[in-house]
């Protein structure tokens, strides 16, 4: 099944670091983020992001695990599902979007599959879940 929605980031935390071990030419960041889901897609999310980019030139590559709760489809439950992109400046590239097995919860347990994000040229952010649920 494909559940498609829109989302809004709630809050963007950036969460302070030491200085690196290692200096490359992209800083690298860690930040939490709460996300509000409207749509197939209804509820909210916690995430842990991490970046190494370039706020000036919009270069670099994020990682993100985000845990979910709400609904799917009507189906309510928990899950988590990771994802990063890389960008340059506009659009994304080497897209990885994937549910994490194992963590669903009631209605959602059993949960598998991937998905995606894009951004409108309006600021509009969009996400889907292809996904199937089984025991």
């Amino acid at each position: 099944m494909r559940a498609s929605g829109t989302f809004k980031v709630a809050e963007f935390t950036p969460i302070p670091l030491p200085s690196p071990a290692i200096e490359t030419a992209l800083p690298v960041g860690v930040s939490t983020m709460e996300k509000q889901y409207e749509g197939e897609i209804i509820g909210r999310s916690a995430t842990l992001f991490t970046a190494a980019f370039d706020q000036s030139s919009g270069t670099g590559t994020y990682v993100a695990m985000e845990s979910f709760e709400g609904t799917l489809h009507g189906q309510v439950g928990t899950f988590n599902f990771a994802h990063s992109a890389a960008t340059l400046g506009e659009g994304r590239q080497d897209e990885f979007f994937v549910i994490v097995r194992g963590s669903g919860t009631a209605a959602l347990a059993g949960i598998t599959g991937a998905g995606g994000m894009a951004v409108d040229a309006d600021g509009t952010h969009r996400i889907w879940f292809d996904y199937e649920l089984g025991p």
